[in-house]
């Protein structure tokens, strides 16, 4: 049977809105959930080099357990299993009441599972610093949180700004995922299109290629971070 190319059809409404509109939410989900995994994977990373067993061991944990477990299965989690865990009138207003609660359910779900994979970024970024950095804040009266505020952190971001380029990409695809409870994402939007049309070849085509432009916009924005954060003649040495 011959299939019946029909491009026009995506320019046409409410199919474009229906694209338009899954770009913007794609963006906002994928936007929102990097700030939580940036903030929170920024303070994993640094309890797991904190001298404290107890910091470091809690960061530990929380890491290999998200790592261990799929993102579809967090965003199931979190949708389905945790607002039965939680006393009735937190569980109804999740569930109800909360404005957009599956939207708002993968923020938090991308948000936390992403936040293991940063927090191993930071750490890996303050370990490569050479310890003589921590020596030279102590002998000038830092104390710990001032050394990590002044000197480890913001050489260790900037050892990491192409490492949390791929996070910051990865993120915008793994919201794909979010379509399985409902956001009506790009990927989700492109089903619709293809289930109201039949016309599935140029619906998620055009999905790709949108996923592609905001992929390729992260890293050359992302590029333009890296080029004016770059320290000469420390980012390409080894320890330093």
């Amino acid at each position: 049977m011959n299939y019946n190319w029909n491009w026009g059809i995506l320019f046409r409404e409410p199919y474009l809105g229906f694209l338009i509109t899954g770009v913007i939410t794609t963006i906002q989900l994928a936007l929102i959930a990097w700030v939580v995994a940036f903030v929170l994977g920024s303070v994993l990373g640094v309890m797991r080099t904190l001298p404290s067993r107890i910091a470091s061991s809690i960061a530990a944990v929380y890491v290999e357990v998200f790592r261990g477990i799929p993102l579809l299965v967090w965003f199931f989690l979190w949708f389905f299993v945790v607002p039965e865990l939680l006393p009735r009138e937190w569980g109804r207003w999740l569930k109800r009441d909360l404005p957009d609660p599956e939207f708002w359910t993968a923020v938090v779900a991308l948000g936390l599972y992403t936040a293991c994979r940063v927090a191993e970024q930071v750490r890996a970024g303050i370990q490569a610093i050479p310890r003589g950095q921590t020596m030279a804040g102590q002998a000038g009266g830092l104390s710990q949180a001032q050394i990590y505020r002044y000197i480890l952190l913001p050489l260790a971001y900037r050892r990491i700004v192409p490492v949390l380029t791929s996070e910051f990409m990865t993120i915008f695809k793994n919201s794909s995922l979010a379509l399985t409870i409902g956001v009506l994402e790009l990927t989700a939007q492109a089903r619709q299109i293809e289930s109201f049309t039949f016309q599935g070849f140029e619906a998620f085509t055009a999905a790709t290629v949108l996923y592609l432009v905001i992929t390729l916009t992260v890293t050359v924005i992302m590029r333009q971070v890296e080029a004016r954060t770059r320290i000469p003649g420390l980012l390409g040495q080894k320890g330093g």
